[in-house]
C-alpha cells in the first residue's frame, strides 16, 4: 500500500458498531492507475499470507473495494473519497491514522462471516 504511494491511510475500528466487518482500511490515491497499483499491492501482499478477498469491486478505478471479511479495504481517488465521506458515517468508531507501513497490519486473526440468519 505505502510502496505504491497510498496516503491518508486510516483504519476505522467498527467492532461493536456493525457485524459486517471489524475494520475498514481507507486510503487515497491521485489517479486511476495508482488506485489499481495500490489494490494490486494489497492483494499480492496478502496472498503471500494465503489471504484472498471474498469480494472485489474494481469496476471503477476511482474506488476499489477489497473485502477480506474482518477487514474491508477501500482505495479511493482523493476526490471520490471526499465526495463519499465514509469516515463521517462511522463517527462513533475508533480511528487510527497511519504514516508508514510499519504501523499497518491489515488482517487481524481470521474469522468467518455469519449468514444473515445466524446474526439475528
Amino acid at each position: 500500500m505505502f510502496t505504491k504511494k497510498a496516503y491518508d491511510v486510516t483504519i476505522i475500528d467498527v467492532r461493536g458498531l456493525t457485524d459486517m466487518t471489524d475494520y475498514f482500511v481507507i486510503c487515497s490515491a491521485d489517479s486511476d492507475k495508482q488506485v489499481k497499483a495500490i489494490s494490486d499491492a494489497v492483494r499480492d501482499g496478502l496472498l503471500l499470507d494465503d489471504e484472498r478477498p471474498t469480494y472485489v469491486d474494481d469496476k471503477e478505478m476511482t474506488w476499489i473495494v477489497l473485502d477480506y471479511v474482518n477487514v474491508i479495504v477501500h482505495i479511493f481517488q482523493k476526490e471520490r473519497r471526499a465526495f463519499y465521506g465514509l469516515e463521517k458515517l462511522w463517527g462513533d468508531a475508533k480511528f487510527t491514522h497511519l504514516k508508514d507501513e510499519k504501523e499497518l497490519q491489515l488482517v487481524p486473526p481470521k474469522k468467518t462471516r455469519k449468514a444473515k440468519s445466524e446474526r439475528a
